[in-house]
């Protein structure tokens, strides 16, 4: 299937703001910025990097609402000039470089828009990620609801059926024949649960909350890495378009995503990959490999988030309320100084007057 996947969803007339012309910083201050980030990331604990389609398009995949984006040319009447298949495009520098962030512990989590399954590709750990938009290289049983990865992309779009029957007949939960869907959302599907209430949970536990490739237009993706800010933490979003989050960011990088990770990762002196097919769950056979999320996962991470969020907000009391007693101090002290200064400048006053 070709990248022009998107001919295949239902028509949706709202679909944001199109065709913003792209800024580029200057070499110096991208040096700079990205300096800055790596300090970022080193300061926290808990970093999630949110992703859009942005981190694709060295892949040869048009994004959505770029000056060449699949809507904004759809909305002349055009069609993106690239038209490369899901199958011939591979990870980039970007998804290499993420993958091996997590593997260094350097980011705790991803949080992806994208339908294209490079991440996936890259041999990044189902663990580490959440599929909001859904994904081309899997389907999912209407019954079971066993989610396999496929070798090729799926023939359908919207979660539709395939025409495939679930080969699923393990011990402990065997699958009656249920028939397969594609995995990737239209306008109107909601968004899957697990992949949902973890990425809802790790933005909001983040420190770090950083933004590649994306307009954050589309919700609730789009303010998933905000969750952090009321708890203390920080937002960084790295676009060549504006964002309609940009003024509450602490650090807007605007150049491209690939040279960003590059930068970060050597100043990290963490190594950045090259694909590799044999790490790659598609090369393998369909069906071979399942990309379902753990319950248990789910359940872990609730108690973890209940915990972390708790003490943040204890935190941010007791700052908060250290913060009034020094203003106190500061205003009682300032008063105190007042009191002494005043029968000095009465004095001099009457010098003056006399």
């Amino acid at each position: 299937m070709s990248c022009n996947y998107a001919e295949g969803l239902s028509k949706y007339e709202n679909k944001g703001v199109l065709g913003v012309a792209e800024i580029f910083d200057t070499p110096e201050l991208v040096e700079e910025k990205c300096e800055q980030l790596v300090k970022m990331m080193l300061a926290s604990s808990h970093t999630v990097v949110h992703t859009g389609a942005g981190i694709s398009t060295s892949a040869g995949i048009p994004d959505f609402r770029g000056p060449n984006g699949v809507w904004t040319l759809e909305e002349k009447g055009e069609k993106p000039a690239v038209n490369i298949s899901f199958d011939d495009a591979v990870p980039t520098r970007t998804h290499m470089a993420l993958k091996s962030l997590v593997a260094s512990g350097h980011v705790q989590y991803i949080v992806s828009q994208n339908i294209d399954g490079l991440h996936l590709r890259s041999g990044l750990a189902r663990e580490h990620l959440s599929e909001l938009h859904g994904n081309m290289f899997l389907e999912v049983c209407t019954k079971c609801r066993r989610q396999y990865v496929r070798s090729s992309p799926a023939p359908t779009v919207g979660k539709k059926e395939t025409g495939n029957i679930c080969p699923g007949t393990s011990a402990e939960r065997a699958c009656r024949r249920g028939k397969l869907i594609d995995n990737i959302l239209d306008w109107e599907h909601d968004l899957p649960e697990n992949d949902l209430q973890l990425a809802f949970m790790h933005s909001a536990m983040a420190d770090l909350n950083i933004c590649l490739g994306t307009t954050l237009q589309i919700v609730p993706s789009g303010d998933l890495p905000l969750k952090n800010l009321k708890h203390g933490g920080r937002l960084v979003i790295c676009n060549l378009q504006p964002t309609k989050h940009d003024k509450k960011a602490d650090l807007k990088i605007s150049t491209y995503v690939d040279a960003v990770l590059e930068r970060v990762a050597k100043r990290l002196g963490v190594e950045i990959p090259e694909y590799r097919r044999e790490e790659d769950p598609t090369k393998r056979d369909t069906y071979s490999v399942q990309w379902n999320i753990d319950v248990k996962m789910v359940k872990t991470l609730e108690k973890r988030y209940d915990s972390t969020i708790k003490e943040k907000n204890q935190l941010k009391k007791r700052c908060s309320t250290s913060s009034i007693d020094q203003d106190r101090e500061e205003l009682k002290r300032n008063n105190k100084k007042l009191k002494q200064e005043q029968p000095s400048n009465a004095t001099n006053e009457g010098d003056l007057n006399s």
